[in-house]
Order: C-alpha cells, then structure tokens, then sequence
C-alpha cells in the first residue's frame, strides 16, 4: 500500500517540517486504535521522511566541511555529533 501523496516528503518541505511530521507519525503509530492498513501506510511515509531527513543531515554536513575548507585552506574534520 502507497503512502498518501499529499503526504510524502517534498524538496519544498523544510527538516523542522519533516521532523514536525514524523514525531506526528510516530504518536499516530502509538495510538492503541490504529487499524493495520493506516498503520503501515504511515510506517511507509516514516520511512520516506526519515531517509529523507538523513539525506539532508549528510549534505548539510559535507557542506560545512566544504565551507570550512574553503575558508582556511585546511580541512578541520570535527565530529558534529559530540
């Protein structure tokens, strides 16, 4: 079963929007009355978001390594989850 299209991740859809609608998907699979078919198809659309968001967290950060590169001429690799 597809995810609704009026719900599938946009480029014009920004990372707070999508992480907005994935804690949203998240309540929505933790209510006790979801029936089975509504359950899977947001799983679906969860999945789409997330890889999604993951996607713009990596190119974010290989952007400002990019940046920061080009502003020194030397490449500082600091770990941006510490």
């Amino acid at each position: 079963m597809m995810a609704r299209t009026d719900r599938n991740a946009s480029p014009n859809t920004s990372l707070a929007q999508e992480l907005a609608r994935l804690e949203e998907i998240v309540r929505k699979l933790e209510a006790e009355d979801v029936e089975l078919d509504a359950a899977l198809e947001l799983f679906e659309e969860g999945v789409t978001r997330l890889r999604s968001a993951r996607e713009r967290l990596v190119a974010a950060e290989l952007k400002v390594q990019e940046v920061l590169e080009e502003a020194s001429g030397d490449l500082r690799l600091t770990d941006l989850d510490a």
